[in-house]
């Protein structure tokens, strides 16, 4: 067991892959607080993947509560992985844990690890509350971080209909024009979010009823 815990915090970043694969091939509880501990620090996106991996095929009963007090670390990188772990471990009494200070937390990544995990915890008669919170968020940071939200959105379903017709109205031109690009990547998936946005832009700088002329004209 030293061993692996010893590989776990290697310098090579193939070492500590390969620990986090023993141990989730062979896992025991003893390893829960070495791998919650390492995804809290782990700089290698495929180890902490692998880190995740490794915390699933422990007892639910034992990882979940670790990983819901993990959320209220004072590291960014604690509190998204605990809650990326969570969404994959998909236990529905989670879902009181991922709190509105965890989907507006100021950090993106925590936010955009919060939204994903709410729409696959969410109870059904509260998706369209948190449709509501999510809409609270359009305009915010990078590309990235505005599609992984609009994704998020768009999970939820119908729900996210009167949420968008609100924010599409909105004054503030970052807000409106994402939420245009939410509801053209809701209708059409496959169009792909640079061009939902692409064509957000266009209604913003033509006026909805022209844009609809010229999307008839071509």
């Amino acid at each position: 067991m030293n061993s692996v815990l010893e590989a776990l915090a290697a310098t090579n970043s193939s070492t500590r892959l390969r620990a986090a694969l023993a141990i989730g091939t062979r896992p025991e509880p003893g390893f829960l607080d070495a791998l919650v501990d390492r995804c809290a620090v782990e700089p290698d996106f495929f180890v902490r993947d692998m880190l995740t991996w490794a915390l699933t095929r422990l007892p639910a009963e034992r990882t979940v509560p670790r990983l819901r007090a993990e959320l209220r670390s004072d590291r960014a990188q604690a509190r998204s992985q605990a809650l990326h772990t969570l969404s994959k471990i998909g236990d529905p009494g989670t879902w009181p844990a991922i709190t509105r200070s965890l989907l507006h937390d100021a950090d993106d990544q925590v936010a955009r690890s919060a939204w994903r995990a709410a729409v696959v915890l969410v109870p059904e008669d509260e998706r369209a509350a948190l449709a509501r919170e999510l809409a609270a968020e359009f305009g915010r940071g990078d590309r990235e971080t505005r599609l992984s939200l609009s994704r998020a959105l768009v999970a939820l379903g119908e729900v996210i209909e009167p949420v968008l017709r609100k924010a599409m109205a909105d004054n503030d031109s970052a807000v409106a024009e994402h939420a245009r690009a939410t509801e053209r990547l809701w209708h059409d998936p496959d169009g792909g979010f640079d061009l939902a946005v692409d064509a957000a832009k266009r209604v913003a700088a033509l006026g909805p009823d022209r844009e609809e002329r010229t999307d008839a004209d071509r």
